[in-house]
């Protein structure tokens, strides 16, 4: 089964609300959102975004360019159903985020909360931080959840890798300059604890990749 097979029978089967990572209200997301300062008319893309409801909450704060992408279409149906009339707001990308063709220094910034801890080889992470560097803006900011170092170590079935923040700093390489972090205890639908850790990165300089 392909990755995007398998995350399209999970949101076709499943009811988001039952899904492990499901958050009523994406809290964490928005207040290291809020702490960059960002203008109403800043470019938002919330990468893994699928069913989240980040976007839902950025809409109602006023945000006016937000992108979400996610290789499920059955999770991205799911969240413009939800938002309805307001969905056509909202830049919608079904994509898997390490061959997406993205445009170049468009975000102010890249959120992530679901994807980079399923990329367990090397070569992925690599690509990831190459798409990063060709879509992020020269001084834009990375937020990124991860699952921490004392977190899961599978989810969905599937393995994931848990970072420290020393490990995630390694893995993005220099060209990201770690500004924050802390960490954070979901409580999921079951009423499982998991940790993740979450961090703000500037890219101090644009891709010379």
């Amino acid at each position: 089964m392909t990755s995007k097979n398998h995350w399209e029978s999970i949101y076709a089967t499943k009811a988001p609300e039952s899904l492990s990572w499901y958050e009523a209200h994406a809290d964490a997301s928005l207040r290291l959102l809020q702490a960059v300062g960002l203008p109403l008319d800043a470019a938002i893309i919330d990468v893994g975004g699928g069913a989240s409801t980040l976007v839902d909450e950025l809409l109602n704060l006023g945000y006016q360019r937000i992108t979400v992408l996610d290789l499920s279409s059955a999770a991205l149906a799911l969240t413009r159903e939800r938002l309805g009339a307001r969905a056509a707001a909202v830049q919608w990308l079904e994509a898997e985020i390490l061959t997406a063709t993205l445009p170049e220094h468009a975000y102010d910034v890249w959120h992530d909360r679901a994807v980079f801890h399923f990329l367990t080889n090397p070569a992925d992470q690599q690509a990831y931080v190459r798409a990063v560097l060709q879509a992020l803006k020269p001084g834009g900011t990375l937020l990124l959840a991860t699952f921490a170092d004392d977190g899961p170590t599978t989810c969905s079935g599937l393995p994931v890798v848990r970072y420290s923040p020393g490990r995630l700093q390694e893995t993005l390489g220099t060209a990201f300059r770690l500004l924050d972090h802390g960490w954070l205890r979901h409580r999921t639908p079951g009423g499982a604890e998991q940790h993740f850790l979450s961090c703000r990165f500037q890219l101090t300089y644009p891709s010379f990749a």
